[in-house]
């Protein structure tokens, strides 16, 4: 492989690959060091600097100081250091993926990473445009604006630097399509998982690696297209994005780069030529656009919101007919704005020019046909980014503190803050009730509890704006399911009409708290600060109407769609049928409908009855699950105890994982709720739910009341089975049938089971198949069989017991009358 490069060649694809390298070796880096050494490529004095930065855990600070060192050397040190990592590629599959790339790619690779190089072939007069141009871009892009709910139309202002996420590189459209609403992903779990993956497997996306680089595919042009869930930061990732270009600080092989949204694309009515749409937004480009077009290579045209864009873009490898090949073929002919964006795309209009896209989750089935150079994810805060934007928005060390902790010990309020909007939206609503005299307001513990104490401390706050908040609530929340029902979430004034609101007064005041204003297209339009406040009022319009409405007919006609749009809605719906959540909106608003509660609790009854007897089909678990969701939100214990208390059995899991159900650690915890409300569970069955250690977590307090407990295949290793063990001392414990195959388990995890089941005597039968116990754990588990007494059967099926290993625990089989040993 190597030896198709020169020496140059293999330096300008380590500079290409330099920061993919940095992360792929830095776990590898003293043992690099050590074969360089070996080879006289590196003296004993640089080997002992970055062994010695090793020991120090500071791995990335030294494999920065080799690759710096390897760059001063000659070319061969560099080859020596190629032919090292070939060596010792191993299990790191960043590394290998690296190798194969260079493979692969072969001789386009170098003209990739060539062309990545700054272009000096620009006339004086695109220089002199080009700078004006930048100016411009600086201008609108310096600082970001967040509204506060104190009442008088606060603002905080960030810097771009301070609300850019990072960003990691998806693999694969499947992983696309796991996130497709941001309150039903994965909290801590989702957490985990970025840690896991941005360490051993996926790669982190700095912004001026999303064309160019070597995350691309075969082109050194094309489309990227950037997904994330809303309130994520893709606009803000962005304006980041354009702002460093404009800067000088990225993508200097960009003459220009042209940012759009469609948001305000969808403006435009009939048809229009890009050159249009270019020089409406940059009118001083008039004179120089001919000769900017002539260069498409050297243009970056970027879409923002693809989501939001009200026409149907066919991304599909169609045979356009002539009439589109030739209307889309130069800048200056006119047609739909769809069709221009999709011959940009295809690359029929402007060949060799850049496009980046960005969207929701919901809006990327369009684009799996297309030809796209390059997927990317914004995955949001891990832990450490969630802390410091509490401290960030409170300003106190002390205060930030309190309320992290509370929500950190919260799953449900925990899972949304991986999402910037959410953290401020919580931010928001938590603050005033850590800082209030007395505590007199409870804290929230569901999302409705949550969503409700944010709009009651609005319209506390703007009491005197609105003289019937009631009935613009009513309004404003029927206009909120119409958007939810029909997937709209930009409104302009037709809209608002249509339902007896006057955008004029929304200038200031409650309504601007609640909507937010975009009057940078030809028209003035409206979205909700956020897609879940939407879907708050909408719930909320359901309970505040005079009428008597057939809510039940609503609910199920909702509950059957299976595309996700209703499932925070229904989650609001029955949430409010709580008086907990809704108490301290009737102080404002007058009582909500007490017939609309009276449904709600009558269907959420009749469908948790129907559901239990579905469980064993695959959409029956997950209907189940949403269900559970739903009583979750009801904080409803009579009701949990009439419905699931009957229960003998719940099925989550199944023996083909296809026909399991993915369990994250919010529907552990709500399940755990669920458990915890029922006297004894004959039979769980989470078999290859992949509930991991967070998932027992959740599962602690409930888990003993399960008399048949099916953890087989769900990865929760040594330390999930000590938090097991823990639950499992409770003194009414029930569980008689443990199943814990395939689950990674060591020697580590024996005296926490033996511990567990030395005081508490219920367990009969113990399967630990398919894990990792060898001859060392014998002693153990020989311990542990002996401290069961009324175990019956263990099996430790495909383990990597010696022959004489299997004989000393097959001996058992007569220490004890009826004991099974099956090894």
């Amino acid at each position: 492989m190597l030896d198709s490069y020169s020496d140059t060649d293999l330096e300008i694809i380590t500079q290409f690959y330099r920061q993919r390298l940095e992360e792929a070796i830095f776990e590898l880096v003293e043992s690099i060091a050590l074969a360089l050494m070996a080879t006289s490529s590196l003296s004993n004095e640089e080997y002992g600097l970055i062994s010695k930065m090793s020991k120090q855990q500071r791995k990335m600070e030294a494999t920065q100081h080799l690759l710096d060192t390897v760059a001063k050397k000659n070319g061969q040190t560099n080859r020596v250091l190629w032919e090292t990592l070939v060596k010792m590629q191993g299990t790191k599959p960043k590394l290998k993926r690296i190798l194969k790339e260079i493979e692969k790619k072969g001789s386009l690779l170098l003209y990739n990473a060539r062309s990545s190089q700054m272009d000096e072939n620009t006339s004086n007069n695109l220089k002199r445009i080009q700078k004006q141009h930048k100016l411009h871009l600086l201008s609108k892009n310096v600082t970001l604006r967040k509204d506060t709910i104190k009442g008088k139309r606060n603002s905080m202002t960030f810097c771009l630097d301070d609300q850019y996420t990072e960003l990691i590189l998806i693999s694969s459209l499947r992983e696309r399509r796991l996130v497709e609403h941001e309150l039903l992903s994965r909290g801590k779990d989702h957490e985990e998982w970025q840690q896991r993956y941005i360490t051993s497997d996926l790669e982190k996306i700095r912004i001026d690696q999303l064309f160019r680089s070597s995350f691309g595919q075969s082109s050194h042009s094309g489309t990227s297209v950037v997904s994330g869930v809303a309130g994520i930061g893709k606009t803000t990732m962005v304006l980041k994005m354009v702002h460093e270009w404009a800067a000088g600080r990225i993508y200097p092989q960009f003459q220009f780069v042209f940012h759009f949204t469609f948001r305000n694309l969808n403006a435009i009515k009939g048809k229009t030529s890009l050159k249009e749409i270019v020089l409406d937004s940059y009118p001083y480009l008039e004179g120089t656009i001919r000769e900017i077009w002539m260069r498409p290579e050297y243009l970056l045209l970027v879409f923002d919101g693809l989501d939001e864009f009200q026409h149907t873009i066919d991304f599909t490898d169609r045979v356009a007919s002539k009439a589109t090949e030739t209307l889309c073929s130069s800048p200056d002919f006119t047609c739909e704005v769809s069709e221009i964006v999709l011959c940009l795309v295809q690359e029929k209009l402007l060949k060799g020019c850049s496009v980046l896209i960005t969207s929701r989750p919901t809006a990327l089935g369009s684009l799996e046909k297309a030809k796209i150079n390059l997927w990317a994810e914004i995955l949001g805060f891990l832990a450490g980014q969630r802390k410091d934007y509490f401290r960030r928005f409170f300003g106190s060390e002390n205060l930030a503190t309190k309320v992290f902790k509370y929500v950190e010990e919260n799953e449900i309020l925990y899972t949304m803050c991986f999402n910037p909007s959410y953290c401020w939206i919580t931010c928001s609503t938590l603050g005033p009730l850590f800082t209030q005299p007395g505590g007199k307001q409870p804290l929230p513990k569901t999302i409705t509890q949550l969503f409700s104490n944010y709009v009651y401390n609005l319209l506390k706050n703007h009491q005197r704006d609105v003289e019937d908040q009631r009935m613009v609530l009513l309004r404003l929340g029927e206009l909120a399911y119409q958007g939810v029902s029909k997937r709209v979430i930009v409104f302009n004034e037709e809209h608002f009409c249509q339902h007896q609101l006057e955008p004029s007064k929304f200038i200031s005041g409650f309504m601007m708290e609640i909507l937010e204003r975009d009057d940078a297209a030809k028209y003035v339009v409206f979205t909700f600060i956020h897609l879940t406040i939407q879907e708050f009022l909408a719930a909320l319009a359901q309970y505040l109407s005079p009428r008597h409405q057939n809510i039940l007919e609503l609910l199920h006609w909702a509950f059957k769609k299976d595309d996700g749009r209703f499932e925070i809605f229904i989650r609001f719906v029955v949430g409010l049928s709580a008086s907990t959540s809704s108490r301290q909106l009737e102080e404002i608003l007058g009582p909500l409908s007490h017939h609309t509660t009276c449904q709600v609790i009558d269907w959420l009854q009749a469908n948790i009855q129907a559901e239990i007897k579905n469980m064993d089909k695959n959409t029956g678990k997950r209907q189940l699950l949403n269900i559970f969701h739903y009583l979750s939100e009801s904080q409803n214990t009579a009701l949990v105890r009439k419905t699931v208390g009957s229960v003998e059995k719940l099925n989550f899991g199944d023996t083909n994982p296809q026909n399991a159900l993915r369990l994250n650690p919010l529907d552990c915890a709500v399940l755990s709720h669920v458990l915890q409300l029922c006297e004894t569970m004959e039979e769980l069955n989470l078999e290859k739910c992949y509930i991991q250690e967070e998932g027992v977590k959740r599962l602690a307090p409930a888990i003993h009341k399960c008399k048949v407990l099916r953890l087989n295949h769900n990865h929760i290793g040594d330390r999930g089975v000590s938090v097991l063990s823990a639950a499992l001392l409770h003194e009414d414990c029930k569980t008689q049938k443990l199943d814990l195959q395939d689950n990674n388990l060591t020697a580590a995890c024996i005296d926490d089971l033996r511990s567990a089941f030395n005081v508490n005597q219920s367990l009969t039968m113990l399967y630990l198949d398919g894990n990792k116990f060898t001859d060392q754990c014998v002693p153990g588990l020989r311990h542990l069989i002996m401290s069961c007494k009324n175990l019956e059967l263990i099996q430790l099926w495909r383990n990597q017991f010696t022959p004489d290993g299997q004989k000393q625990l097959r001996s058992l089989r007569v220490s004890r009358a009826g004991l099974r040993v099956f090894v």
